[in-house]
């Protein structure tokens, strides 16, 4: 916890690599002076492969590894190395395609779609949102947070994470922007880093203003499609008055999920496509002085932060949902681990160590250090008020002393509220979406 192009640019680019007399997305790289394989990430469904000896990895080695990550709780594994899909779990076929909710996954795609708006210069990390807010929505202290300090986590705003969330379960959320403006502020921005959820709500649609469009089409056109994510496979939740939630929900299959992290590894290019600029990116991951394993809603490899990252580089950083729904980025062993699944209550805690470390042995080019075992981290308890505070939950309700005024279960700033889960699709519930029907999202 302590430990984001449009079709016709493809389609000329394709029609260029056509022209020279190259088969577009599964072009041959060129072998890299490593003498690894490297590979062409592509818009379709089908990652290329290599082998483990083409990427330098012990395929023994290797292969024990996803024998060990591949427990019940995983429904996808996939690692690439240098874009290639060297290894994967045996679920990967039948599960990579279900839309699956990547909780707090969304928050790095946040700050990813947040990556693009200020490449395009119509949002600036140091402005204050006041900016972006319509007149008379929040008052002058909240306005006075940056964009900057919704992205790094150091708002200043109270925070109950467990109670924040718990709304938008049952999508009971009238207004989750009304929401963020009602927390109190208790800390000076900037100097408090504390993980909260309405903090990112905020931020989506402070990016919504900024780019002028709903956030979700803007991510569409500019992030979604240049990877060949297409808008049915997917659903992205919002709360009953329209908003998209920011903080988790984003139900994407796991496939698609992969493509993000790739996208990272690559420093935001896709087969020659600039995404997200490098710039941006060195921000978005370098360490908070509030917190040295957090960036733009990433969790990064700071000073302090190894264990979070055994073994691996200090370059490594992550997108991390709840029920480890996580990318590993280590762009510079061009590497990517990214699963899903569900964990369990009382499922190993040293899970994500104990895999890692079996990795790392598996790197023969270059060699990795052996972090040794696992070592317990303190636990964080449910009571803690972080975590759990009622009035942050009752403000959905109209109720307590962070509720934003005119804001209820049943109308909020003078306009009515959409039906609890009205804008879900068929076969859609928390979790993620399942059946049939046409309009349930998912890879076909």
């Amino acid at each position: 916890m302590t430990r984001v192009v449009t079709g016709m640019v493809v389609a000329i680019m394709a029609a260029t690599i056509a022209l020279l007399g190259v088969s577009g997305a599964n072009a041959a790289v060129p072998e890299a002076s490593d003498g690894l394989k490297h590979c062409q990430v592509n818009d379709g469904r089908q990652p290329e492969t290599a082998t483990p000896q083409e990427e330098g990895l012990d395929p023994a080695a290797l292969q024990s590894a996803v024998g060990f990550a591949s427990d019940p709780t995983r429904f996808t594994l996939q690692i690439f190395r240098n874009n290639c899909l060297v290894a994967g779990g045996p679920n990967n076929q039948r599960a990579g395609g279900v839309a699956w909710n990547l909780w707090s996954g969304t928050k790095s795609v946040v700050a990813m779609v947040a990556g693009i708006a200020v490449d395009q210069g119509k949002l600036h990390v140091d402005d204050p949102i006041d900016k972006y807010l319509p007149p008379g929505l929040g008052d002058a202290g909240h306005r006075a947070i940056t964009v900057r300090s919704l992205l790094n986590e150091t708002s200043g705003m109270e925070v109950a994470v467990a109670s924040e969330g718990i709304t938008g379960l049952a999508n009971l959320d009238p207004n989750i922007v009304a929401q963020a403006l009602g927390m109190p502020i208790v800390h000076p921005q900037g100097q408090v880093w504390q993980y909260s959820q309405r903090a990112v709500d905020l931020l989506a649609y402070v990016i919504q203003q900024a780019v002028g469009e709903d956030i979700q089409a803007f991510a569409q056109q500019h992030l979604f499609s240049p990877l060949g994510i297409e808008p049915t496979d997917y659903h992205w939740a919002r709360d009953r008055s329209g908003n998209t939630y920011g903080h988790a929900h984003l139900v994407m299959p796991p496939d698609d999920y992969a493509k993000l992290g790739l996208l990272l590894v690559n420093d935001g290019d896709w087969h020659g496509i600039r995404v997200i600029s490098p710039d941006y990116l060195k921000q978005a991951v370098a360490p908070v002085d509030a917190n040295t394993c957090y960036g733009f809603l990433f969790t990064v490899n700071g000073p302090g932060c190894d264990s979070l990252f055994p073994g691996l580089p200090s370059d490594t950083f992550q997108m991390s949902g709840m029920m480890r729904q996580d990318n590993f980025i280590v762009p510079s062993l061009g590497l990517l681990v990214s699963w899903t699944g569900v964990t369990i209550p009382g499922g190993s805690v040293s899970f994500p160590h104990d895999v890692f470390r079996a990795l790392t042995r598996a790197f023969l080019q270059p060699p990795l250090p052996d972090p040794g075992p696992y070592v317990p981290h303190p636990d964080v308890s449910i009571l803690d008020p972080m975590l759990t505070n009622p009035d942050a939950t009752l403000s959905a309700l109209g109720l307590g002393p962070m509720a934003y005024p005119g804001c209820g279960l049943f109308q909020c700033l003078g306009k009515p509220l959409y039906a609890p889960f009205g804008d879900w699709p068929p076969g859609c519930f928390i979790l993620g979406c399942v059946g049939n029907d046409p309009r349930t999202p998912g890879i076909r």
